[in-house]
């Protein structure tokens, strides 16, 4: 499994955020979703992040935290490629 994504330590809280196509955040399955990255990045809440045509993110996930990031740059977000087996 390939995909990028994020550990992040803010205000004494560890998430992770997982980019996702947009679809995904409408999908019934979502909650499937976000707990098959655990595995690869740890027991944290994870944050789903979709993007639209014109890049602006959406992000799905607990409140406080979607809140945090809707007023935080994404160039900001501290990316990385993921490679897991």
């Amino acid at each position: 499994m390939k995909f990028d994504g994020a550990l992040i330590k803010e205000q004494g809280v560890t998430f992770a955020i997982v980019v996702v196509k947009p679809y995904v955040l409408q999908s019934s399955s979502k909650e499937s979703i976000r707990a098959s990255f655990v595995p690869f990045l740890g027991n944290v809440p994870i944050i789903l992040m979709a993007q639209n045509s014109r890049g602006i993110p959406t992000y799905d996930g607990r409140r406080d935290i979607v809140r945090f990031l809707a007023h935080i740059n994404p160039a900001r977000i501290p990316w990385k490629h993921y490679t897991a087996s």
